[in-house]
C-alpha cells in the first residue's frame, strides 16, 4: 500500500494547489464581481460544460478508458495499445466537436432546460446567461481530450502532472479577471474567457509528457474498431452512473434558478469546500486505485483487489469524517474569511445555510469516489448506474418534499434544502455501492471495523468540543479585518486538526500500520 499512499498524496498535493488556486480565484471573483445577476448568469452557464466535463472527463471516460487501457497494457502488443490509443483519440475527438458545435448553436435552448427560472425574467440575466454558455461550451471539448491524456498518464503511474493540470485552469481565469474585466462591456465576460483558455492551457500542459512516453496519439479512423467499441460499451451507462452527485446539483441549479436572484451563487459559494476535500481525498483516491484494481482483475488477485478498497475506506473515513464536523462548526468563519467580505454577511449567512446541509453528505461523496472504482475496474458498468438512476430520484423526491414547504412557508434560506437533498441521496448511494460489493464477494470486511469507527468518532467529538469552546461569536468575525480573521481561522483549524490526532493516537491507531499495511 506504500505504492499507493505515495500516488496519493502526490495527487493531494498537486490538487491542493489547485484548490488552494482555486479559492484565491472565487476570492478575486466575488470581490470584483458583488452577488447578482451577473454572477448568477456565470455560474450557470459555466455549470453545464462542468457538469459535462465531470460526466465525460473525470466521470465515464476515464472510468471506462481506463480498465480497457491498462487491459491492453497488460496482455497486448506495443502496436495493439498505440492503435487503440488512435482511434479512442480520434473518435472522442469527432463526438466531442460534434457534442460542442450544437451546444453553441443550441445555447438559449440548453440554457432554458437548465436554468428556466432566468427565462421566466426581464432583464439583462437570461440573455447574458446564453452568451456566456457559449463562450464556456467548447472548454468540454478540450478538457476530455486533456483527460485523455491524463488517463494515459495515470496508467503510466505519472499521476502528478494530470494531478497539477487544473492549477492552469485557475490561474488563467485569474489573471482574465484581473487583467481583462474593464475590456468589456460586461465584465464578468471576462471570466468566461478564462474558462475558455484554461480548457487550452490544460491539454496543451500535458502533451509534453505524453510525447516523452511515446503516446502521442495520431488521427485514425475506423468503424467498429474492438477497443473503441468495448470502452464506448463500457462508457454509455458509466455517463450516469459515475456522476450521480452531478446530476443531483444540476437539479438543484434548475430549482435554484426558480427561487430568485442570489440563491445559484450561494451554492456555489458553498459547494466550492465540499469540492476542496472530496478532491484531495475521494478523487485522488479513485484516480489511483482505478488502475491498480484493474491490475488486480486482470491478474485475477481477489485478495489485492478487496485489499486495497479496504485500505481505500478506511483513509476515506479518517478524513471525511472530521472534514464534514469541522466544515459544519467553521462554516460562517470558512466563508466570512475566504470569500466573502464581512460587509456582506447577508451573503455570509444564507452560504453558510447550504454549507452545513452540504457537508453532511461529505462522507458519501468520498465513499462514492472510492467504491465506484470497485464497480469500473471490473468493467461493471450496469450496477452503478442503475444505483445512480435510483439516488438521482431519491433527490429528486427528496427535494421536493423538502424544498416546497420550506420555500412555500417562507422560511429563510430553501437552497439549504436543496444541498440537504442531495447529502441524503448521496448516503443512499455510497451506502448501495457497498453493499452490493459486499454481496457480491468483491469486498470482504476486515476485522476490527467497528473499532475503528469508534475511535475515529471519539477523536471527531474532542475536536468538536475543542472548536465549540474556541469559535468566537459572530460580532467578532464581523468586527475584525482579514488578517485577524485569516489568523483565527488557521489557529481553529490547527487546533481541530492537532486535538484529532492526538485523541486517535491515545486510542492506540497506528497511523503508519493503518496507512501503510491497511
Amino acid at each position: 500500500m506504500a505504492s499507493l499512499l505515495r500516488s496519493s498524496a502526490a495527487i493531494s498535493a498537486m490538487t491542493m494547489i489547485s484548490r488552494v488556486l482555486g479559492l484565491v480565484r472565487d476570492m478575486v471573483l466575488f470581490h470584483l464581481f458583488p452577488v447578482g445577476g451577473a454572477t448568477d448568469a456565470f455560474f450557470a452557464a459555466n455549470k453545464i460544460p462542468n457538469m459535462l466535463r465531470r460526466f465525460v472527463a473525470e466521470g465515464a471516460f476515464s472510468l471506462a478508458f481506463v480498465p480497457v487501457l491498462t487491459e491492453y497494457k497488460e496482455t497486448r502488443s506495443r502496436s495493439e495499445l498505440h492503435d487503440l490509443l488512435d482511434h479512442v483519440a480520434t473518435t472522442l475527438a469527432l463526438i466531442l466537436l460534434v457534442i460542442t458545435t450544437i451546444g453553441i448553436i443550441a445555447a438559449p435552448v440548453v440554457m432554458l432546460i437548465f436554468a428556466p427560472g432566468f427565462q421566466t425574467e426581464e432583464g439583462a440575466r437570461p440573455e447574458l446567461a446564453v452568451s456566456l454558455l457559449r463562450i464556456t461550451f467548447p472548454y468540454i471539448f478540450f478538457i476530455s481530450l486533456s483527460a485523455l491524456a491524463s488517463g494515459i498518464l495515470n496508467t503510466y503511474g505519472r499521476f502528478a502532472i494530470p494531478a497539477f493540470t487544473p492549477v492552469l485552469l485557475n490561474v488563467v481565469m485569474i489573471i482574465s479577471m484581473i487583467f481583462f474585466a474593464d475590456h468589456f462591456a460586461e465584465p464578468i465576460t471576462a471570466v468566461a474567457w478564462g474558462v475558455f483558455f484554461g480548457g487550452v492551457a490544460q491539454l496543451l500542459f500535458q502533451l509534453p509528457a505524453l510525447y516523452r512516453l511515446g503516446m502521442i496519439p495520431k488521427i485514425r479512423y475506423r468503424r467498429g474498431h474492438q477497443g473503441v467499441r468495448k470502452v464506448l460499451k463500457l462508457m454509455a451507462p458509466a455517463l450516469f452512473g459515475s456522476s450521480v452527485a452531478q446530476v443531483n446539483l444540476l437539479l438543484n441549479t434548475i430549482i435554484a434558478s426558480l427561487l430568485g436572484e442570489g440563491f445559484i451563487s450561494w451554492l456555489y459559494s458553498s459547494d466550492r469546500f465540499i469540492e476542496l476535500p472530496l478532491a484531495l481525498f475521494g478523487v485522488a483516491l479513485g484516480v489511483v486505485i482505478l488502475p491498480k484494481l484493474s491490475r488486480d482483475y486482470a491478474n485475477t488477485d481477489a485478495g489485492a483487489f478487496s485489499d486495497k478498497l479496504n485500505w481505500a475506506i478506511k483513509l476515506a473515513l479518517l478524513v471525511a469524517i472530521p472534514a464534514t464536523v469541522g466544515l459544519m462548526i467553521l462554516a460562517k468563519p470558512i466563508l466570512g474569511t475566504v470569500i466573502y467580505n464581512v460587509t456582506a454577511w447577508h451573503d455570509i449567512e444564507m452560504a453558510s445555510m447550504s454549507l452545513v446541509t452540504y457537508a453532511f453528505g461529505l462522507p458519501a461523496f468520498i465513499l462514492v469516489k472510492v467504491l465506484a472504482p470497485g464497480f469500473y475496474s471490473r468493467q461493471n458498468t450496469k450496477t452503478p448506474v442503475k444505483i445512480g438512476i435510483f439516488s438521482v430520484a431519491v433527490n429528486m423526491l427528496l427535494s421536493v418534499l423538502i424544498v416546497y414547504p420550506w420555500y412555500t412557508l417562507g422560511y429563510i434560506g430553501p437552497h439549504a434544502g436543496l444541498a440537504l437533498a442531495v447529502a441524503l441521496a448521496g448516503y443512499v448511494n455510497a451506502g448501495t455501492l457497498f453493499v452490493s460489493l459486499v454481496r457480491e464477494n468483491v469486498l470482504s470486511i476486515e476485522a476490527g471495523w467497528w473499532g475503528y469507527l469508534f475511535r475515529v468518532s471519539a477523536a471527531v467529538l474532542v475536536m468538536s468540543v475543542v472548536l465549540m469552546a474556541l469559535l468566537p461569536d459572530t460580532l467578532w468575525w464581523q468586527g475584525h479585518g482579514i488578517w485577524m480573521r485569516i489568523g483565527a481561522l488557521t489557529g481553529l483549524i490547527f487546533a481541530a486538526f492537532a486535538s484529532y490526532l492526538l485523541v486517535l493516537r491515545v486510542l492506540g491507531v497506528d497511523f503508519k500500520k493503518m496507512l501503510l499495511q491497511t
